[in-house]
């Protein structure tokens, strides 16, 4: 073995050449090619009645112009539906050109092809289209009451409805001593990543090859759709994901009718077309999500333990859903967090809206579901007048309990069965970190220098590493050099170096020699794609068994040339050497050359072979049989189940108490995924989600008018946080190792972001004394809850201000039923 890779937090090796400069983005790629541009609908729910390109086309450089009717037989099909479920009983896709209707603002009807992206736009501008304007459906509320419809032939705009449910709830909620009614809401949001979607296509007319380059979140995937869409042999098609300048989710939609339309085009026209989406395109064609309205009633007995849930949401998928119902699933499984009700029932209904069509963006579903639970834990313990985080340990599922099922089905159709974690271990981490149990004496500080200020908590569970699988190759060079590669694609998350130290840590190898590729169909053309914090369980364990397979034939090679047993082998810096007798050896780069006996002395490492070249057996062949030339080897993980991540979150906050301003003062963070690989790595994930979260949580929202149209369109309107208002974020970390995988990881990329609207909800509520029900929240809505408040519209909380762990007479903000057989609504 090499140095001890493994926690060592080992500098990003893609950073020097991103931050200088050397990275190579879509829009760095295909300067000569002809560009794309789409004219787009300004309504939000309209019937096509005419397009009149008479204007556009003559101009000099179009070179096409594509409406619905041009787009031969696949290409002019709907998209596909990509993950069916039996409760999505009214799945909708839109075409890649509309056809006969749109049905949110931006929806492309239109294709112009010119020598470049000015002319084109200019053809776009004068392209005049005739509408019929159609009732418009914006907003969870709308939706539901189903008097105006999305798509004619989907009553009540539902797109799907399920219920899960184990236990009897409703006895259960009957019996219990205490009840309470929440309810919440969550505004839609969209992920932002500094580079927008681009596609850039070649045609080889010669050899009927398409190679395309796109800035997605699953190479293979987009491949295997525009071979389908464009009746192509997939060995026929190409596709490289080539620097990606962030993700979040947004990408991993696909196709996005841009990826079927610059392909055809360059095939149709046999000329390179690039299209690359600019800011306002990502704001009205991309996906958005979180929008839910929610409605939450809990039994509870005096100690704050949770008898029966019953929760039912209301999720808005914007106007079609390609992606399935996969974010209300995970809401509705993904919210019982680190807790074990005693009953509990989700029941969801997925509805249409004329915006922006809804796909998983960083936490995809799960910050909705958090948002959901801890706002109950907080009510619980504001009704008893109970410690919050003493609730939380009172409902916490123990470390004795794992392997824990729900009785639930994941999102991936299997049992939703926790691996490991240990929830109390957690919490005593998080209240250390934070200061809970001194918080009080800082908040009697606080007040008597006029301010306000508030704790909050967020405690969360993630399923991660979801299958089917992932791939990954090793390739060990004569020069030592070792090439990895997997399917997996990379928008930022430090998998160049996650990936070699996973194979520099069970080679045996220098981290320098390992050089990582990812997202090139051309290298490995099975894989799945990056999403769901899936990225080092999957494609890490797969390189790891794949890493396994090229040691084990290393130390075989070696023991024969040595004549020695490989149980007496070592690697260690790119050396194969017998334990003891260090100078008994030969590099890796000579085993490389043995075990592909072509015997050319092409460089140092095959001359060095030849003093080897009598210990072989005349009478075998020179590759064994059931071997392959080559020092090289294949590996794919296909779990049986995800493996669960977890952590818990705090925050204080302080609010002004004149203009209502939000300051985080403090942020922390007890993060458990598992084995570390690079702790540094997780840590910039997790602050990363933070950030995000944050936005979600006090900037960032989707502000649609009643006729649709977006209204913060731009990073003029769309809030975010600016780094001066993201906290430092004091991080520790938990490592209960999966039982699931050889590596004994859980994954990372979303968890910083889950439960961070929770938290500053929780932190706010504390500071103010009052319900904080719905977020993002801003200062003019705070300011407005403080008057409501102060009208009586709004009840106090249960706990003094001052004191939060302490009962005083204030009515409760989630009244209790006074009759243990009827929840309060």
């Amino acid at each position: 073995m090499t140095t001890q890779m493994f926690g060592a937090p080992v500098k990003r090796k893609e950073d020097p050449r991103l931050v200088t400069g050397g990275g190579r983005y879509l829009d760095d790629l295909g300067n000569d090619a002809l560009a794309a541009a789409f004219v787009r609908s300004p309504h939000a729910h309209a019937r096509i009645v005419d397009i009149d390109a008479s204007d556009a086309i003559d101009i000099e450089g179009v070179v096409g112009i594509y409406v619905h009717e041009d787009l031969p037989g696949r290409v002019g099909e709907p998209l596909p539906l990509l993950i069916p479920h039996p409760t999505l009983t009214h799945g909708r896709t839109g075409y890649a050109l509309a056809r006969d209707e749109v049905n949110h603002v931006g929806e492309p009807l239109a294709m112009v092809v010119a020598t470049d992206r000015y002319v084109a736009e200019d053809a776009c501008q004068r392209i005049r289209v005739t509408y019929e304007q159609l009732p418009v459906v914006v907003g969870i509320e709308a939706a539901r009451d189903g008097e105006r419809l999305v798509h004619d032939d989907v009553p009540g705009n539902v797109a799907a409805h399920m219920l899960q449910e184990v236990g009897d709830v409703e006895a259960a909620l009957a019996s219990a001593p205490h009840t309470l009614t929440l309810e919440l809401d969550i505004e839609r949001s969209a992920c932002m990543p500094m580079e927008g979607k681009g596609v850039y296509a070649r045609w080889d007319r010669e050899r009927g090859e398409l190679r395309m380059y796109s800035s997605t979140q699953t190479s293979t995937g987009v491949r295997a759709a525009v071979a389908a869409k464009l009746d192509l042999p997939l060995a026929k098609v190409e596709c490289i994901a080539p620097d990606v300048g962030g993700g979040f989710g947004v990408k991993i939609m696909h196709p996005w009718p841009e990826e079927v339309l610059v392909p055809w085009a360059a095939k149709l026209l046999g000329q390179p077309v690039k299209w690359t989406e600019d800011r306002r395109e990502h704001f009205i064609s991309s996906a958005h999500e979180r929008g839910q309205l929610q409605q939450v009633t809990v039994g509870f007995d005096d100690e704050g333990r949770v008898l029966g849930l019953d929760v039912r949401f209301w999720h808005d998928n914007g106007a079609y859903t390609p992606y399935g119902i996969i974010v209300p699933i995970i809401t509705s499984t993904q919210l019982l967090g680190p807790y074990k009700p005693g009953a509990y029932r989700c029941e969801f209904w997925s509805l249409y809206t004329n915006t922006v069509l809804v796909t998983p963006y960083r936490g995809a579903g799960r910050p909705q579901g958090c948002f959901a639970m801890e706002r109950t834990m907080d009510a619980i313990a504001d009704a008893l007048g109970l410690d919050r985080a003493e609730v939380r340990s009172r409902n916490f599922i123990l470390p004795s309990e794992m392997p824990y099922d729900h009785g639930l089905l994941f999102q991936d159709g299997r049992p939703l069965k926790y691996d490991s974690g240990d929830f109390p271990a957690s919490l005593a981490k998080l209240k250390e970190l934070v200061g809970w149990d001194d918080f009080a004496e800082h908040r009697r500080q606080a007040e008597a220098e006029g301010r306000k200020v508030g704790l909050g908590i967020g405690c969360y569970v993630e399923g991660t590493g979801v299958g089917p699988y992932e791939g990954g190759h090793i390739q060990v060079e004569t020069s030592g050099r070792v090439n990895v590669s997997t399917g997996l694609t990379s928008q930022g998350q430090g998998h160049e170096t996650v990936f070699a130290q996973i194979v520099a840590e069970e080679l045996g190898v220098r981290l320098e020699d390992v050089h990582v590729t990812t997202g090139d169909t051309r290298r490995m053309a099975y894989a799945v794609g990056t999403f769901a914090s899936r990225a080092a369980v999957m494609s890490g364990s797969a390189i790891a068994l794949a890493t396994r397979k090229v040691r084990e034939k290393a130390l075989r090679i070696a023991a024969d040339a040595l004549e020695v047993s490989p149980d007496d082998l070592e690697i260690v810096e790119g050396t194969v050497r017998v334990k003891g007798a260090p100078t008994t050896s030969m590099s890796l780069g000579t085993v490389s050359v043995l075990s592909n006996p072509l015997r050319y002395a092409f460089d140092e490492a095959a001359r060095a072979a030849t003093q080897f070249a009598g210990t072989f057996d005349p009478d075998k062949p020179p590759v064994a049989e059931g071997e392959e030339p080559g020092l090289e080897g294949k590996g794919f993980y296909s779990p049986t189940q995800a493996t669960f991540a977890n952590g818990m979150h705090a925050a204080i906050v302080e609010t002004d108490p004149v203009t209502a301003e939000i300051k985080i003062l403090r942020y922390c963070v007890i993060h458990d995924c598992g084995t570390m690989i690079n702790p540094m790595i997780v840590e910039g994930q997790v602050h990363g989600g933070v950030a995000q979260g944050v936005g979600g949580a006090l900037y960032e929202r989707m502000a649609y008018d009643e006729s649709g149209q977006l209204l913060n369109a731009s990073f003029m309107d769309f809030l975010m946080p600016y780094a001066s208002e993201v906290p430092t974020i004091e991080a520790d970390h938990l490592e209960t190792p999966s039982p699931l995988n050889p590596l004994g990881i859980k994954g990372a990329g979303e968890a910083g972001c889950i439960p961070v609207t929770a938290v500053i909800a929780s932190a706010i509520e504390d500071a103010e004394g009052f319900p904080i029900t719905r977020m993002p929240i801003s200062p003019n809505e705070l300011w407005d809850l403080r008057r409501r408040h102060a009208a009586g519209e709004i009840p106090s909380l249960h706990r003094s201000p001052s004191t939060p762990s302490t009962p005083s007479s204030q009515s409760a903000s989630r009244t209790p039923s006074t009759s243990p057989k009827e929840p309060t609504s």
